[in-house]
């Protein structure tokens, strides 16, 4: 009987110590779950930080990448104004060399006179 006794109070006993880890188990988990997010918050703030400023970097490489690419294509498509001003030069240096030809005719004529201004194409006419 002594040995029923002892049994049952070694039984009781476990008994009683697991109910008593069974119920403190979930509390010891919180425990070491605060721990765990105790030390790793920071790390994860830097990151999150370390993200942030890394976007807003590549945003601005982003913005400035886009912006050279539409400064080429206007460039590529400005070849039609630069072919219009080569056309208005040489027009002009034509012109140029025009009015010092009959400039120079008419100083080796017998007197030179002063010529009227020759108007430009392109300037309002002169008001009276």
């Amino acid at each position: 009987m002594l040995a029923a006794k002892l049994m049952i109070f070694t039984l009781s006993d476990k008994f009683t110590e697991s109910m008593y880890v069974l119920a403190n188990e979930p509390s010891v988990a919180l425990y070491r779950l605060q721990e765990h997010v105790r030390r790793s918050l920071p790390e994860l703030v830097q990151h999150k930080t370390d993200m942030q400023s890394w976007e807003e970097q590549s945003q601005g490489a982003i913005y400035s990448v886009e912006y050279a690419c539409s400064a080429v294509k206007s460039m590529t498509n400005s070849s039609l104004y630069f072919k219009n001003i080569d056309g208005l030069l040489r027009r002009a240096i034509s012109m140029k060399e025009q009015i010092s030809n009959s400039q120079g005719r008419r100083s080796h004529d017998v007197t030179p006179s002063p010529s009227p201004p020759i108007p430009s194409p392109h300037a309002p006419p002169p008001s009276s």
